[in-house]
């Protein structure tokens, strides 16, 4: 069952329309990934589910409780973790100092999260006492995902977390985002590098004008001769 779901959802700004129905969910020990063209709505959906887009239709559901009503701070003390696409590390800050920022809830073993995150990105151990600024983009996202799990979330979204990064670097990003998955939070991500994402999703979702233009497990979409037609380049 899934836990982290958006149904129906319909809103935008003002008096244009962003989102007109889409449903997208993930199960926990899952990975369900956005794709679309600009302009699609994958980022506007983000925002749907974390809280910081009213809704005219439609619900969010985060476990079995309707959170549509919810603040976004409501819904990240329910288990709702979130890494931005930009500004989402502290560049004055050590790398140390950023993780013990996203503790500020307390929710079990601080001491454990923290060692959890270092053996997911040992990288941060060795830059633990380096400013989050002087590092690399790709070890900076490390730094933005390992925050956001400091909080033991049982549902994590994320916009973009690749943007920027060499293939290299985006490879291993993925990769560790299904062992995070596989530790049982149910993941859901916007990317515009879709081929790569599709690969690792369990399910995906192409959003085309705020709809659901095709939805399925992430191979069977890469396999869809229109999907790649239209939106992976052949």
């Amino acid at each position: 069952m899934s836990y982290l779901r958006g149904e129906a959802l319909v809103g935008g700004y003002g008096s244009t329309m962003i989102l007109n129905g889409c449903s997208v969910e993930a199960a926990q020990g899952e990975v369900a990934v956005i794709v679309g063209p600009n302009g699609a709505g994958k980022s506007t959906a983000m925002k749907a589910l974390l809280g910081m887009l009213a809704l005219r239709a439609g619900r969010v559901m985060l476990g079995d409780e309707d959170v549509t009503t919810w603040s976004t701070q409501q819904r990240v003390q329910r288990g709702l973790g979130f890494v931005p696409q930009t500004h989402n590390v502290f560049p004055s800050l050590t790398v140390l100092e950023n993780l013990e920022m996203g503790a500020f809830l307390e929710r079990g073993d601080v001491a454990q999260a923290m060692q959890q995150v270092f053996e997911l990105f040992p990288v941060l151990w060795e830059k633990r006492t380096q400013p989050a600024g002087e590092l690399s983009g790709g070890q900076r996202q490390q730094v933005a995902v390992g925050r956001a799990l400091m909080s033991q979330p049982s549902a994590l979204l994320l916009d973009e977390p690749t943007a920027g990064v060499s293939p290299a670097v985006m490879d291993d990003l993925f990769a560790r985002i299904r062992q995070i998955a596989r530790g049982g939070v149910a993941v859901l991500m916007v990317e515009q590098n879709a081929k790569q994402a599709l690969s690792i999703a369990d399910k995906g979702y192409v959003l085309v004008q705020g709809e659901n233009r095709f939805t399925g497990a992430g191979q069977d979409l890469l396999a869809d001769d229109e999907v790649r037609r239209t939106f992976l380049g052949g």
